[in-house]
């Protein structure tokens, strides 16, 4: 009993860590989304881009968006399923990033299909690579069929040097139209990133600190009751001596 209590007790204080951890992080996120925007990590910073130093920085591009490249990578979003439409955008010094233009209903055209390049001036944020593909559903590059943002993936199917290893979400100020102007139109919607952190650590440690407790009371409880045992036979071998 003794192990398991300290056991509950290690996994209840490594869940207050966590939930100050994840505060943590809510906290820089919240600042990095409300930032104004900052230029994009160039290639001398890619190798250090991680999720926890650059996970939602805002940020701007300016470019020229390789239209006849966009790949569609499914989606689901308030509006209902349909696809992001990833656009490579080709910088000045000929660094690649992809930008997620927004959502596209299935079925529906995007407008800019088949369009020539274009210049064009972005701000969104800034979101790390998805590998592998959605649940139960892998990327299949061969086929063009695209379940996850997959950075490295979609730049090597399209043949794209100098990619950044990260895409940029564009806000709805960049995707040209309003959300209701926009699915009339065939524009995509920006402006959907969905800033999510489940925070359950409280709960959580409150439950291990309580299994702890729980313990601690069942052993005593036990020693108590044996401490009881004991006395009661130590007074019944004394009184049939006694009686012997």
């Amino acid at each position: 009993m003794a192990v398991v209590f300290f056991g509950f007790l290690g996994l209840g204080t490594w869940q207050v860590k966590r939930l100050f951890w994840k505060l943590d992080l809510i906290e820089r996120v919240d600042r990095r989304v409300h930032a104004a925007p900052v230029a994009a990590p160039g290639p001398d910073a890619w190798p250090a881009i991680t999720a926890d130093t650059h996970e939602y920085l805002h940020v701007r591009l300016t470019g020229t968006y390789l239209y006849a490249q966009t790949a569609r990578v499914q989606a689901a979003t308030i509006y209902g399923s349909g696809y992001w439409l990833l656009t490579p955008l080709r910088s000045a010094d000929g660094t690649i990033t992809l930008i997620n233009r927004g959502y596209i209903a299935t079925g529906a055209h995007d407008v800019k299909e088949g369009a020539a390049d274009g210049p064009a001036e972005v701000t969104g944020l800034l979101r790390i690579s998805e590998r592998g593909g959605g649940f139960l559903r892998h990327n299949d590059p061969a086929a063009d069929r695209w379940y996850s943002r997959d950075v490295q993936a979609i730049a090597q199917a399209r043949k794209l040097d100098n990619t950044a290893p990260y895409f940029v979400d564009a806000d709805a100020a960049s995707a040209n139209s309003p959300a209701e102007q926009g699915r009339a139109a065939g524009e995509p919607i920006g402006g959907l990133t969905v800033i999510a952190f489940p925070n359950n650590h409280l709960v959580y440690a409150l439950t291990w600190y309580g299994l702890a407790l729980m313990t601690a009371g069942a052993g005593f409880w036990v020693m108590r009751d044996e401490k009881r045992r004991r006395a009661a036979r130590l007074d019944q071998e004394s009184n049939n001596g006694k009686q012997g």
